[in-house]
């Protein structure tokens, strides 16, 4: 019986124990874990710094403008005869677009012409001269040298004269051509400020405005104004996107095909222009449009999480580890993107950096923080 209870007792004594040593091994394994989170917690993060490629866009506004577009104006002081086209009219190049009528003109080219006929008859008068006297002097002593120099003279004089008069024809009759206005390209006419009767010359003189306004419309260009800061970011492989506001379902893209290459003294930016197809004619010239522009920088640039550019009072620096000791690095700040950053500094590809930079981590004290290197 005594042995029975001792094999019972003995019993209850190895099953409690056994169940206090279970009860104690998670509170021992979470001791040690929150002891592994302690140290890494106090540890400091550090990584070696490496040349990337931060690529981001900036977003700003644009405006369409005509490919090309021209004011018409009357080259001579006319009266318009005739206007063979309106407001939305498309035409080709070269086209006749109005008639205009001088009266004068007509008068000052008929008389243009008598003087050139005139001086046409003088000079082939002098020139029959110059031959008689010519195939008579072949005979000797019958014509003097100085009769003959004389009469060559005569000669040459009357060309240059018929010459003047020509020139003078042509040039009367090169001003009546003006009074037909032609299309120098192909488009549309967007303004139309005149009607028949009415008197025109050039600008400034009999109308103040234009007969006709032409666009080239089938062809726009995209005209934005990039800040100087990014302006070294901007080369002709870039592709921009870009929307309007009375299609606002829809996106559009263009290639750079201009720059500038120098920046507006008023706005400090550079002009850059793509080219866009329009041939359904949806876009239309003067639209202001929201424009998506690219930024690639260089392949040979420092990137750097954000979280370790520290910005002080004093300036803008990274923290190097060096020699178990923090040194604060003076750097400029270029692009950020995505949680990171771009600096220029007396920096090398062998340095590290701290992380998580903060005033705590004073420049030139050592580091008592066990340190962890992470990607």
């Amino acid at each position: 019986m005594n042995a029975h209870r001792f094999v019972l007792l003995t019993s209850g004594l190895f099953s409690i124990a056994c169940l206090l040593a279970r009860c104690t091994s998670p509170i021992q394994k979470a001791e040690a874990e929150n002891q592994k989170t302690k140290e890494e917690s106090t540890s400091l993060e550090i990584f070696r710094l490496t040349k990337g490629q931060l690529s981001s866009s900036i977003k700003i506004p644009g405006e369409l403008i005509a490919y090309q577009q021209v004011d018409l104006y009357a080259k001579v002081n006319s009266f318009v005869k005739k206007l063979n086209v309106d407001v939305g009219s498309v035409v080709a190049a070269g086209q006749i677009l109005a008639t205009m009528e001088a009266p004068e003109l007509n008068s000052q080219l008929a008389g243009a012409e008598s003087r050139l006929k005139s001086q046409e008859a003088v000079y082939l008068a002098s020139k029959a001269t110059y031959q008689r006297l010519l195939e008579t002097s072949k005979t000797p002593g019958t014509v003097s040298q100085n009769d003959l120099d004389l009469a060559l003279a005569k000669q040459n004089s009357d060309l240059a004269q018929f010459k003047a008069a020509q020139a003078a024809y042509r040039e009367v009759g090169d001003t009546k051509n003006y009074l037909e206005i032609r299309a120098p390209f192909s488009g549309i006419i967007t303004a139309r400020n005149v009607s028949a009767g009415a008197y025109v010359g050039p600008s400034g003189k009999g109308s103040e405005w234009p007969i006709f306004t032409l666009q080239q419309q089938d062809k726009l260009r995209l005209v934005v104004s990039v800040p100087e800061l990014y302006s070294a970011y901007l080369n002709h492989q870039n592709e921009v996107k870009f929307s309007v506001k009375s299609l606002p379902n829809e996106s559009f893209s263009a290639k750079v095909a201009r720059l500038a290459g120098a920046l507006d003294p008023r706005l400090r930016s550079q002009r850059i222009e793509m080219d866009v197809n329009n041939n359904n004619k949806r876009l239309l010239p003067g639209m202001i449009t929201e424009v998506e522009v690219p930024l690639t920088g260089s392949e040979h640039t420092f990137v750097v999480p954000t979280e370790a550019v520290l910005n002080s009072t004093l300036g803008t620096y990274v923290i190097k580890v060096e020699h178990d000791s923090a040194k604060w690095i003076p750097i400029n700040l270029g692009r950020q993107a995505d949680g990171k950053s771009e600096v220029f500094g007396p920096l090398d590809e062998s340095s590290q950096l701290v992380r998580i930079a903060t005033e705590e981590i004073r420049d030139k004290e050592p580091l008592n923080t066990p340190l962890k290197v992470v990607q």
